[in-house]
């Protein structure tokens, strides 16, 4: 089993981005305080102090929604723009950490990630993507940055602080024998899933989908190439899958029965058959690209506890499961420990969803100066 990387603070608005919105799962539950009234319209949120304006919120709602071909209802547009408030607030709250402990990124380490992000795209491709979601490239590294300095403040307080026992693995073996009682041949197979068009849904860990079908097979080939290279599996499926479900596992699907196969599309079927284990390979399925990997044959019969591929699935499993708890746990008490005070959902209660039309629409370039302000907003901001 591949140990799965903890999505990025981008991320934390989508799946699960370091590194689709990180922990935005997690940072949609509790920790404001009591809201009053903002020192303007355009502050949307005050995390101890510190504003979080309008201006951000749109920014990234326009990032984030670039290429959709479906128009969003006023509940949908609202709902989006609550979560990534929420999640800026998350962001605010984990950098003012980090930088109270000294755990920032380097400009190395932001270089570096710009150039994986940059990997599979021409500068031409680059520029294009950035000049599409209303990005500059000063953007992108201040994103990075921040993400980076939020799982370093993450693995610092809480991954590196994870211990797996050998008397746990015994346990967990113990209570669920029969698991590893394999009545058929099985296979274990782990995918990258990259999709020809971007859908804020099914957004990857960089935020850099594919948006047209040669972009996705360029991108899974350099994948490929790279797992052949010696890259890790789990680490670029954080990164490059669009499967919200097995993203989360490092692209891991667990062991797959032999019979299930005849279940599979034939190429697929015809490749987890032929690949030696260890080998990863790009296919064309359907409209889509997948990069897979069969991790391993596992034969017919009970799988011993002296199996090193048991025992460290599970000590694997173990430590992803009180690291998802851990991380989650962490953030919350982040942000209950926060005084935050968000009044633009204040507004959209008190309003009971009729907020005025300025802030439904994604905020536009500056008006001329002698354009009249636009009325202030009752109560608790815009």
């Amino acid at each position: 089993m591949m140990n799965p990387k903890p999505l990025s603070v981008c991320q934390l608005a989508t799946a699960g981005g370091v590194m689709a919105m990180t922990f935005l799962a997690v940072a949609c539950g509790g920790g404001t305080g009591r809201t009053t009234a903002p020192s303007s319209p355009d502050v949307w949120a005050d995390i101890d102090g510190r504003q979080i304006l309008r201006a951000e919120v749109d920014k990234t709602y326009r990032g984030l929604t670039a290429g959709a071909t479906a128009s969003p209802s006023v509940e949908e547009m609202l709902t989006l723009k609550m979560d990534i408030l929420d999640d800026l607030i998350t962001q605010e709250i984990l950098q003012h950490k980090a930088r109270e402990l000294g755990v920032q990124a380097t400009d190395v380490e932001i270089d570096n990630a710009l150039n994986e992000q940059k990997r599979s795209l021409s500068d031409a491709d680059f520029q294009a993507q950035l000049a599409g979601r209303g990005l500059t490239l000063d953007d992108v590294r201040a994103s990075l940055g921040r993400e980076i300095s939020a799982q370093k403040l993450v693995d610092r307080e809480v991954v590196s602080k994870i211990a797996v026992g050998d008397d746990d693995v015994a346990a967990f073996y113990n209570a669920n024998r029969a698991q590893f009682n394999l009545t058929e041949p099985h296979y274990r197979l782990a995918q990258i899933l990259i999709t020809p068009q971007r859908d804020p849904s099914l957004q990857n860990g960089r935020g850099d989908d594919a948006a047209t079908p040669d972009e996705a097979r360029r991108k899974a080939e350099m994948i490929t190439q790279r797992l052949q290279g010696g890259a890790d599996f789990a680490q670029l499926a954080a990164e490059y899958s669009e499967d919200p479900q097995s993203v989360a596992a490092g692209g891991d699907l667990g062991l797959v029965p032999e019979s299930a196969l005849a279940n599979l599309p034939p190429a697929l079927a015809r490749a987890v058959r032929t690949m030696k284990p260890g080998t990863a390979s790009t296919l064309s399925i359907g409209p889509n690209y997948v990069v897979l990997m069969v991790v391993s044959h596992e034969p017919a019969g009970q799988r011993d506890l002296d199996n090193a591929t048991v025992r460290d699935g599970i000590r694997d499993l173990l430590h992803a499961r009180r690291q998802q708890l851990l991380q989650q746990a962490y953030i919350r008490h982040m942000r209950e420990s926060a005084s935050v005070r968000n009044h633009f959902v204040a507004q959209i209660v008190e309003t009971q969803g009729k907020v005025p039309g300025q802030v439904i629409e994604p905020a536009s370039a500056p008006a001329p100066a002698a354009a009249p302000a636009p009325a202030p907003a009752p109560a608790a901001g815009q």
